[in-house]
């Protein structure tokens, strides 16, 4: 089992990189800075504890595999790959422009680090129990992560794998969803009430573990519980949405929405 890095190690990472994707949205004038907030510290824990990565070597075949299905929420994804080297600050600038590695989605055929193309939601689940199952058929320990919206949860498809993991006993298939109850332009529990969620994955067989997804030390136990059973487990993470920048907090409206010019002084002031 991985060490676990100090929180406050943590904590400083994950300002760098929302001061990254407030940037990266008001340049490109769009983007999705909501829920890259409410996802960040999560993704930076992440990154920066249980997950087995090589930055030098991107491609290394044992990586642990980590697929951002919400893949929106790509200014999170560019702005941790940048914080580990796998990509440049230079390379944010280009961010939704034309030829940039730093596409509106995630694409892993642009980017270094970057290990699934984000299209429409409910895919990533489906995708990731492949990964594993494909895993398993070369004897690697190689583990599989998958970040979902709650939103996202809403699709069929993300039960249909869900159901199907379990069945076929797949091995270090783990999920975090971000539970910032916006998807959108609205709250989830408008569009459709997903009820109590950790019942729902328990009900499918898996492993079920609720956190405060801002709350580092609180994370950085959590993976490291998750990743102590080789069984597939969810981790719940209880987000806000644009968190750290207060206009956009709870705020559906900056689900896909950049910051103004004066809005960005505001929000880098909070994030100085």
């Amino acid at each position: 089992m991985v060490a676990a890095p100090a929180s406050s190690d943590t904590a400083s990472a994950a300002l760098r990189c929302r001061r990254r994707i407030v940037t990266m949205t008001h340049r490109a004038g769009a983007g999705h800075p909501g829920g890259s907030l409410s996802a960040i510290d999560l993704m930076v824990c992440l990154y920066g504890s249980v997950l087995n990565h090589r930055p030098e070597d991107p491609l290394w075949d044992d990586r642990d595999r980590f697929i951002l299905s919400k893949g929106h929420a790509s200014p999170a994804m560019y702005a941790v790959l940048a914080e580990h080297g796998y990509i440049s600050e230079e390379d944010l600038e280009g961010f939704r422009t034309l030829g940039s590695i730093c596409q509106g989605h995630v694409d892993s055929k642009w980017t270094p680090g970057v290990d699934f193309s984000g299209g429409s939601l409910g895919m990533g689940l489906s995708f990731g129990l492949g990964v594993a199952m494909a895993a398993s058929l070369t004897d690697s320990q190689r583990a599989t992560w998958v970040m979902l919206g709650d939103g996202e949860c809403q699709e069929g498809q993300i039960w249909e794998a869900a159901m199907a993991a379990i069945h076929h006993e797949v091995e270090r298939l783990y999920v975090i969803v971000d539970r910032n109850r916006i998807q959108n332009d609205d709250f989830v529990d408008e569009q459709m009430r997903l009820g109590d969620l950790s019942a729902k994955w328990d009900s499918f067989g898996w492993r079920v573990i609720e956190v405060d997804g801002h709350d580092h030390a609180s994370v950085l136990s959590a993976f490291q519980e998750v990743v102590s059973d080789p069984s597939p487990a969810v981790l719940i993470a209880r987000t806000t949405k644009g968190k750290g920048v207060s206009f956009m907090e709870n705020n559906p409206s900056f689900h896909g929405a950049a910051p103004s010019d004066e809005q960005l002084v505001t929000a880098m002031e909070e994030l100085s």
